[in-house]
């Protein structure tokens, strides 16, 4: 079934972007933003300023999904400021392993993200919880309602990317593509099958489902299949499609890398 006509509806805020789609199937894309406000950059490091550890260039990556029928959901702020997949209580999603929490006070690179004494106080927190967290997810929440009720299901897509190594977080490079669903519970046996046979029949990239990065707090909290929604989430390398140093868009890489994406997405569709 083809989904490829746009509602031409969009919804812009200060906090976020969603365009909404004929398609069941909602991107998400909640580690791109790269704001941050001056009165919280004026606390930062020098290196922190620059965000790096940004889900760089994934909403021009993922533009096609529009094509789809998608819809997309995109955040203006950095996760610096906030962020949004973590739970708003802020507990651990990898207990026992270096991880960032809800407000980061470290780099993927364990080096501090705040200058010494500025860290947000628990009021803070909880003041940019109210201001950039709540408003993302009751639009998360409320297009997933929207796209189940119009097509009796709904595809939740977490997309991601990372340094290909980040010794901080994990030992060793990282597969090219990280599939992640909660270890089975966020998606339906069949998807997830589907998906692994898209990924298992190419071998211009590495993959693994399930592995360093099971899936956040979204993929964890909206992943209801019992209720007809499947949430999955991709952690793509980001040596597939950028420089990783300069945090240059390639395009030559995107272009080789996007038809495989574009294949991952018309799966969840059937």
């Amino acid at each position: 079934m083809a989904y490829h006509a746009a509602m031409d509806l969009q919804t812009d805020t200060d906090t976020y972007t969603l365009h909404r789609g004929t398609a069941p199937l909602l991107v998400s894309l909640p580690h791109d933003g790269t704001h941050v406000p001056d009165a919280i950059a004026a606390r930062l490091t020098d290196a922190a300023r620059r965000v790096p550890d940004t889900d760089w260039h994934v909403a021009r990556l993922y533009a096609f999904a529009r094509d789809l029928g998608a819809s997309v959901l995109v955040p203006r702020h950095s996760r610096y400021v906030i962020d949004l997949n973590r739970g708003e209580d802020d507990v651990s999603l990898y207990p026992g392993q270096n991880t960032t929490g809800l407000c980061p006070l470290v780099r993927f690179s364990g080096e501090p993200v705040y200058r010494k004494g500025r860290v947000p106080d628990e009021a803070e927190v909880r003041s940019r919880v109210q201001r950039y967290w709540r408003p993302y997810h009751a639009a998360l929440a409320g297009e997933l309602a929207r796209i189940r009720s119009a097509h009796g299901r709904a595809v939740l897509w977490e997309g991601h990317s990372i340094r290909g190594e980040v010794p901080f977080l994990f030992d060793g490079p990282l597969p090219d593509f990280n599939l992640g669903t909660a270890a089975g519970t966020s998606c339906s046996p069949a998807l997830q099958k589907a998906l692994e046979g898209v990924l298992a029949a190419q071998a211009d990239y590495r993959w693994v489902a399930n592995g360093r990065f099971k899936g956040g707090h979204i993929t964890r909290h909206y992943g209801r299949p019992g209720e007809g929604v499947d949430a999955v989430q991709l952690e793509l390398a980001q040596r597939t499609y950028m420089d990783e140093d300069s945090f240059a868009w390639d395009a030559e890489r995107a272009a080789r890398v996007q038809p495989l994406l574009r294949r991952l997405l018309e799966t969840t569709l059937g």
